[in-house]
Protein backbone atom coordinates (compact mmCIF):
# COMPACT_ATOMS: atom_id res chain seq x y z
CA UNK A 1 0.00 0.00 0.00
CA UNK A 2 1.06 4.03 -0.82
CA UNK A 3 1.39 6.51 1.54
CA UNK A 4 -1.96 8.03 0.89
CA UNK A 5 -1.95 12.21 2.48
CA UNK A 6 -2.58 12.84 6.02
CA UNK A 7 -4.67 16.21 5.45
CA UNK A 8 -4.44 16.32 9.43
CA UNK A 9 -0.94 17.22 9.02
CA UNK A 10 -1.17 19.52 5.74
CA UNK A 11 -4.38 21.15 6.69
CA UNK A 12 -4.65 20.85 10.21
CA UNK A 13 -7.33 24.03 10.26
CA UNK A 14 -9.77 22.04 8.16
CA UNK A 15 -9.72 18.83 10.82
CA UNK A 16 -10.27 21.67 13.51
CA UNK A 17 -13.06 22.55 11.59
CA UNK A 18 -14.78 19.13 11.80
CA UNK A 19 -13.54 19.04 15.42
CA UNK A 20 -15.98 21.58 16.21
CA UNK A 21 -18.89 20.33 14.47
CA UNK A 22 -17.73 17.32 16.80
CA UNK A 23 -17.65 19.42 19.76
CA UNK A 24 -20.78 20.97 18.93
CA UNK A 25 -22.71 17.44 18.86
CA UNK A 26 -20.99 15.99 22.23
CA UNK A 27 -22.82 18.78 23.61
CA UNK A 28 -26.49 18.09 21.87
CA UNK A 29 -28.77 17.12 23.29
CA UNK A 30 -28.98 13.87 21.12
CA UNK A 31 -29.18 10.71 23.56
CA UNK A 32 -25.96 8.03 23.72
CA UNK A 33 -28.33 5.24 21.72
CA UNK A 34 -29.33 7.76 19.15
CA UNK A 35 -25.27 8.75 18.83
CA UNK A 36 -24.30 5.21 18.74
CA UNK A 37 -26.49 4.21 16.28
CA UNK A 38 -25.89 6.87 13.49
CA UNK A 39 -22.21 6.57 13.67
CA UNK A 40 -21.73 2.63 13.40
CA UNK A 41 -24.40 2.57 11.25
CA UNK A 42 -23.16 5.62 8.52
CA UNK A 43 -19.70 4.00 9.22
CA UNK A 44 -20.88 0.51 7.81
CA UNK A 45 -22.87 1.71 5.06
CA UNK A 46 -19.56 4.04 3.96
CA UNK A 47 -17.87 0.58 4.77
CA UNK A 48 -15.06 2.06 6.94
CA UNK A 49 -13.43 -0.26 8.90
CA UNK A 50 -11.10 1.99 10.96
CA UNK A 51 -14.45 3.65 12.12
CA UNK A 52 -16.30 0.64 12.62
CA UNK A 53 -13.89 -0.49 14.99
CA UNK A 54 -13.30 3.41 17.03
CA UNK A 55 -17.52 3.79 17.28
CA UNK A 56 -18.81 0.10 18.43
CA UNK A 57 -15.66 0.47 20.57
CA UNK A 58 -17.07 3.81 22.04
CA UNK A 59 -20.84 2.31 21.69
CA UNK A 60 -19.56 -0.61 23.80
CA UNK A 61 -18.01 1.60 26.51
CA UNK A 62 -21.21 3.87 27.10
CA UNK A 63 -22.81 0.79 27.63
CA UNK A 64 -24.92 -0.51 24.08
CA UNK A 65 -25.31 -4.06 24.18
CA UNK A 66 -23.59 -6.53 21.79
CA UNK A 67 -26.40 -8.02 20.44
CA UNK A 68 -27.38 -4.66 18.83
CA UNK A 69 -24.12 -3.25 17.41
CA UNK A 70 -23.89 -6.78 15.67
CA UNK A 71 -26.94 -6.40 14.40
CA UNK A 72 -27.00 -3.19 12.76
CA UNK A 73 -26.32 -4.62 9.66
CA UNK A 74 -30.11 -6.03 9.86
CA UNK A 75 -31.97 -3.54 11.34
CA UNK A 76 -34.48 -3.30 9.51
CA UNK A 77 -35.63 -6.80 10.34
CA UNK A 78 -34.52 -6.94 13.82
CA UNK A 79 -36.88 -6.33 16.85
CA UNK A 80 -33.65 -4.91 18.97
CA UNK A 81 -34.81 -1.57 18.03
CA UNK A 82 -36.96 1.17 19.33
CA UNK A 83 -39.39 3.10 16.91
CA UNK A 84 -37.48 6.26 17.67
CA UNK A 85 -34.06 4.23 17.50
CA UNK A 86 -35.55 2.91 13.54
CA UNK A 87 -36.85 6.40 12.39
CA UNK A 88 -33.15 7.31 12.90
CA UNK A 89 -31.59 4.59 11.17
CA UNK A 90 -34.47 5.27 8.14
CA UNK A 91 -32.46 8.57 8.19
CA UNK A 92 -28.95 7.79 8.47
CA UNK A 93 -29.24 5.84 5.50
CA UNK A 94 -31.58 7.63 3.02
CA UNK A 95 -28.82 10.98 4.13
CA UNK A 96 -25.80 8.69 3.78
CA UNK A 97 -26.82 7.31 0.60
CA UNK A 98 -29.25 10.70 -0.32
CA UNK A 99 -28.43 10.43 -4.51
CA UNK A 100 -30.61 7.07 -4.26
CA UNK A 101 -34.02 8.96 -2.51
CA UNK A 102 -32.77 12.01 -1.65
CA UNK A 103 -34.55 12.38 2.13
CA UNK A 104 -37.95 10.79 1.27
CA UNK A 105 -41.02 12.52 2.36
CA UNK A 106 -42.14 9.22 4.32
CA UNK A 107 -38.91 9.55 6.32
CA UNK A 108 -39.35 12.62 7.28
CA UNK A 109 -42.72 12.71 8.55
CA UNK A 110 -41.73 9.83 10.47
CA UNK A 111 -38.25 11.39 12.11
CA UNK A 112 -40.67 14.30 12.59
CA UNK A 113 -43.62 12.63 14.44
CA UNK A 114 -40.58 11.70 17.50
CA UNK A 115 -38.33 14.42 17.46
CA UNK A 116 -39.13 18.54 17.84
CA UNK A 117 -37.16 20.61 15.11
CA UNK A 118 -33.93 21.01 17.28
CA UNK A 119 -33.52 17.02 17.86
CA UNK A 120 -34.21 16.75 14.31
CA UNK A 121 -31.36 19.18 13.35
CA UNK A 122 -28.70 17.43 15.37
CA UNK A 123 -29.61 13.75 14.30
CA UNK A 124 -28.90 15.67 10.55
CA UNK A 125 -25.64 17.08 11.46
CA UNK A 126 -24.74 13.95 13.57
CA UNK A 127 -25.07 11.93 9.91
CA UNK A 128 -23.61 14.71 7.81
CA UNK A 129 -20.22 14.64 10.07
CA UNK A 130 -19.71 11.23 10.48
CA UNK A 131 -20.00 11.13 6.96
CA UNK A 132 -17.63 13.71 6.49
CA UNK A 133 -15.11 11.48 9.13
CA UNK A 134 -15.78 8.37 6.71
CA UNK A 135 -14.89 9.98 3.64
CA UNK A 136 -11.02 11.57 5.00
CA UNK A 137 -10.41 8.07 6.96
CA UNK A 138 -11.43 6.21 3.71
CA UNK A 139 -9.19 8.59 1.29
CA UNK A 140 -6.16 8.53 3.91
CA UNK A 141 -6.86 4.50 3.93
CA UNK A 142 -6.95 4.61 7.89
CA UNK A 143 -7.10 0.75 9.51
CA UNK A 144 -7.85 0.02 12.87
CA UNK A 145 -5.36 -2.40 14.14
CA UNK A 146 -5.34 -5.40 16.87
CA UNK A 147 -3.74 -3.37 19.74
CA UNK A 148 -6.06 -0.01 18.82
CA UNK A 149 -3.14 1.66 17.01
CA UNK A 150 -4.09 3.35 13.22
CA UNK A 151 -2.54 2.40 10.29
CA UNK A 152 -2.30 4.31 7.12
Amino acid sequence: MSFRLNIGKVAPEAIQALNVLDEYLKCSDLANNHKNLIKIRVSQINGCSYSIHKYSGEARRSGEAEERIYGLTAWKTSNLYTEDERSVLFLVEEVTLIKENHVSDEVYAKAMNFFDEHYFSQIIMAIITINAWNRLTIVAKMLPEKNGEIRY
